[in-house]
């Protein structure tokens, strides 16, 4: 008896003892191991976004932004570096991207490096940012991941916004800058030693008060006009929501620019016509000399990304990676809380056998393979793997209630209005980057799940955070997220599949690829540890396999070119039964059709991004979890 009552005393003691659950795992499952590299990534790129100090709306919310992004390859790695981040990334792969902090403002009132441009010449990495002043450096290195930079020269004599720069083969060394909805792209060969202009001496206060290219030439005849824009031509170039606003009321904007060297020839590429835009893409003109004159690419422009999750891809650069293969980066929307609250995205590019400049955009915020060696860009990198969680049901722990928020939006013509958000749990699977779900509060437990419909084979999340009611600004040393992540097929019996509990990154767009695919039909996120704010998500996406039927090809497929502006054209189709969304593929040529445009649901779409004397050829094709249709018979739009 006593035996018996001692082990009765055991077991009521251990039962009253409560269970704490602790990961012994390091993050590795047998799903997924962060000690081995991804082969995919996924848009937007999952860096640690600044939040960022200065709002347009006038409105004191912190928020997460970027923008006018510039990638370069120095001794075998990546660099990556953007407008106001406080330093700078580099990555081996192109898809674990590493901080440095970096301070480069002369003020802490004023931006950190807008728009920055960066270059190699030998062995050395050189750095510098946007300015209207003379007080603004030129920075070197050798020794980037250090941090340690020294001033090449101490002052940058040109009023240089949006700067680019390019050395040619011969040795010399040109800038390219400008950001105007007045003033045209300009260029001018400078000295490597002094930065300043090559030729005779400027006169340098004439300079600084020019408003107009004409005043500029004047002020120093070597400065020329080298890219401008013709929206009454180029219908993509046109300002506005849609290409819409006629006449633009800022102007039309030309920015970005970026020198890229193919075959003896000079492509001089710009971002337009608005950041705050979906149509924001990236032109190109070619010439035979780094200053020009240069002529407009007929097939442009060459990087556009007006749907989807992802939109925008204007204002970046092309570069090479290290298997030789050419991407174009960019910069992409969110424009809610500011409507310079911005992301960054990169696409694959090249040229074809035409010499004819292309990015891949279709399917570009699905998860697209990294490189491993050299191949051909024409039809993209996409992995094949699909969207799972399009507007699938979801349950959550807590959302917050609606709210009036002042904003500030360039489809209000810039005028201040109140619209009434909500955070409801359809937005986490929704594709619409601007909406949101956020839970009440940031703490340790809140979590969401999401509903498959059925069983499928799950190969990659997305897990993008909103900053709902952050009260970071800047940077810190303590900005990064905890969370574990399980699957179930009856939505009882759960299974930990990815355990992010320890992480200490800031992965604001946290890409998870799966080193083992795991069939599930739910999906459970539980926070432990949020950046900044509440735990909120702008959407929960789930890539891979839907184990079904494909659709059917789209049938009914029509481009209604208008006769009053050949610009537009109202393109239309039939829906597809069980497709969720369809691609449009348009070219000047039946085998160069390198743009797209994503489309959820719909059965038609509103295109003005043709130039006017242009013949396009057009295609389109459906999607769905399980895979894409046939494309259409090409048709084209004289």
């Amino acid at each position: 008896m006593n035996r018996i009552k001692f082990l009765l005393f055991i077991l009521i003691v251990m039962v009253s003892i409560p269970i704490k659950l602790v990961s012994q795992t390091n993050g590795k499952t047998e799903w997924f191991d962060p000690n081995i590299p991804a082969t995919t990534y996924c848009n937007p790129i999952n860096i640690g976004y600044n939040y960022v100090t200065e709002n347009h709306n006038n409105i004191p919310v912190s928020r997460r932004s970027s923008a006018d992004p510039v990638i370069i390859t120095y001794k075998g790695d990546y660099y990556l570096f953007a407008t106001n981040q406080a330093g700078f990334f580099w990555s081996k792969d192109m898809s674990d991207w590493n901080f440095v902090y970096d301070s480069f403002q002369r003020n802490p009132r004023e931006d950190d490096q807008c728009a920055p441009a960066a270059w190699v010449v030998n062995d050395t990495l050189f750095y510098v940012g946007s300015t209207w002043k003379r007080d603004h450096p030129v920075w070197k290195t050798a020794d980037p991941k250090s941090g340690r930079w020294t001033r090449h020269v101490n002052t940058a004599m040109l009023p240089t916004w949006d700067p680019a720069i390019f050395q040619d083969d011969d040795g010399k060394v040109y800038m390219y800058y400008g950001s105007s909805g007045k003033l045209p792209l300009v260029g001018v060969e400078v000295d490597y030693n002094t930065w300043l202009p090559k030729g005779d001496q400027a006169d340098y206060e004439t300079l600084y008060q020019a408003t107009e290219v004409d005043d500029i030439q004047k002020a120093y005849g070597e400065i020329r006009e080298v890219v401008g824009l013709e929206p009454s031509e180029h219908g993509w170039e046109r300002f506005g929501p849609n290409n819409d606003m006629e006449p633009a009321p800022w102007g039309n904007f030309i920015e970005g620019a970026w020198m890229t060297k193919h075959n003896g020839k000079y492509y001089m590429q710009y971002g337009a016509p608005g950041t705050e835009f979906k149509g924001y893409a990236n032109g190109v003109h070619v010439g035979d000399h780094p200053l020009g004159p240069f002529e407009y690419q007929k097939h442009n422009p060459m990087s556009y990304k007006p749907g989807g999750f992802v939109v925008g891809a204007g204002h970046g650069n092309t570069f090479a990676d290290n298997y030789g293969n050419y991407w174009n980066t960019g910069t992409c929307k969110i424009s809610v809380k500011d409507r310079f609250e911005r992301r960054i995205d990169m696409f694959p590019a090249g040229f074809d056998k035409d010499d004819v400049m292309y990015s891949i955009t279709s399917y570009g915020d699905f998860p697209i393979l990294l490189p491993t060696e050299s191949r051909d860009h024409s039809k993209g990198a996409s992995s094949g793997w699909m969207l799972l969680s399009y507007k699938k049901p979801v349950t959550v722990s807590s959302f917050e209630a609606c709210q009036d928020v002042e904003t500030n939006r360039m489809d209000h013509g810039g005028e201040k209005v109140y619209e009434r958000i909500c955070y409801g749990a359809s937005n986490l699977t929704d594709e619409n980057i601007q909406t949101y779900w956020s839970a009440k509060t940031g703490d340790k437990g809140e979590w969401l799940q999401v509903d498959l419909g059925k069983i499928m084979e799950i190969k990659a999340l997305q897990i993008n955070y909103a900053d709902h009611k952050a009260t970071q600004f800047n940077k810190a040393m303590d900005i990064y997220y905890q969370y574990q992540i399980f699957m179930s097929n009856d939505a009882e019996n759960w299974t930990l599949v990815v355990d992010k509990s320890r992480n200490d990154k800031d992965v604001p767009h946290d890409y998870v690829q799966l080193t083992k695919s795991k069939q599930a039909r739910y999906i459970k996120m539980v926070n432990i540890h949020n950046a900044s704010g509440l735990f909120a998500v702008s959407d929960f996406r789930v890539f891979g396999k839907g184990l079904s039927e494909k659709p059917k090809s789209v049938s009914g497929f029509k481009v209604d070119r208008s006769q009053q502006d050949s610009r537009n054209a109202m393109i239309t189709w039939k829906k597809q039964g069980q497709a969720i969304g369809y691609n449009i593929y348009y070219g000047i040529a039946p085998d160069k059709l390198y743009n797209s445009i994503m489309v959820y649901e719909e059965d038609f779409y509103d295109f003005r991004g043709m130039d006017k004397d242009t013949e396009y050829f057009f295609t389109i094709e459906a999607f769905n979890e399980s895979g894409i249709s046939e494309r259409t018979k090409i048709i084209k739009a004289k």
